[in-house]
């Protein structure tokens, strides 16, 4: 095993258990369905600062961590199969 190889599986280890970590402090998004059908309004403090919320930035970060994770198993895949 070259040393990239085991960089890149230790960088996928660390980003998985972060994943891992991140989707379980999420809220599920069933609330957000509820209110929808029982004609809660969007109107409010709440949704209008959504994006500056705590949720918004876990679920930024759970994308760019997936994306993350892709990309290194790509990289990690070449390698492997360069050898």
């Amino acid at each position: 095993m070259d040393a990239i190889q085991i960089v890149l599986g230790v960088a996928i280890l660390i980003v998985s258990v972060l994943l891992v970590i991140l989707i379980i402090f999420q809220q599920s998004q069933r609330t957000g369905l509820n209110s929808t059908i029982g004609g809660g309004s969007g109107d409010t403090f709440l949704a209008k600062n959504k994006s500056r919320s705590t949720e918004a930035k876990l679920a930024r970060l759970t994308k760019i961590l997936t994306v993350a994770f892709f990309v290194l198993v790509v990289v990690a895949n070449l390698f492997t199969a360069r050898t």
